[in-house]
């Protein structure tokens, strides 16, 4: 039980308590759910690889963005991770192809452009892309990584923007931090 929770208090979110509660809510189950989990979990890492275009999640060589003929092929739009793929599919807003950087730059972490998928991006701009839309998180990483991108992008000439930051719908204004009350002003918008 202790390497069970030893290895479950390892994943993000789940802290030692989380996962003393998963593990006897395991202990619980019958014998062959638990097996269909783990042979969930093994198929993940046996199956799931990346793009070989754009680093999103497939079990393919191209993920089905990459392979579709109905995308928009003159916009590009740059994320940290394939999880932001998922997020920004989900609106059905968007309809150009994407490319998954592997994360952002964070010098403490020791995380440089050699690390992340900035050379692949650049060998993708071969003409045919019209538009970058940078949508990388808005933090300090985020912004230094979007930072980057422009100084690589600008020479290129190709029109860069990058996704608007500020309130969430719902959201009070009360309740929000300057700094994302100053990048909702940044992007207002005339009505």
């Amino acid at each position: 039980m202790e390497k069970a929770i030893s290895e479950l208090a390892k994943l993000p979110g789940i802290g030692r308590k989380s996962a003393q509660r998963l593990v006897f809510y395991l202990l619980k189950l019958p014998k062959y759910e638990v097996q269909q989990l783990a042979d969930a979990l093994y198929a993940i890492k046996e199956k799931v690889n990346f793009c070989t275009i754009c680093f999103n999640i497939t079990e393919t060589d191209l993920c089905h963005i990459c392979a579709s003929d109905k995308r928009d092929r003159t916009t590009l739009c740059v994320v940290e991770e394939a999880n932001d793929v998922l997020a920004l599919e989900k609106t059905g807003e968007y309809n150009g192809l994407f490319h998954v950087l592997g994360g952002a730059l964070s010098p403490l972490e020791g995380i440089g452009p050699n690390d992340l998928h900035i050379k692949e991006m650049m060998t993708r701009l071969n003409g045919t892309i019209q538009e970058i839309i940078i949508a990388t998180n808005p933090n300090t990483e985020g912004e230094a990584t979007s930072l980057y991108l422009e100084k690589l992008i600008k020479p290129l000439e190709i029109k860069l923007t990058r996704i608007a930051r500020g309130l969430p719908v719902g959201g009070d204004l009360e309740y929000a931090d300057e700094i994302t009350l100053t990048k909702a002003l940044e992007g207002r918008v005339v009505l």
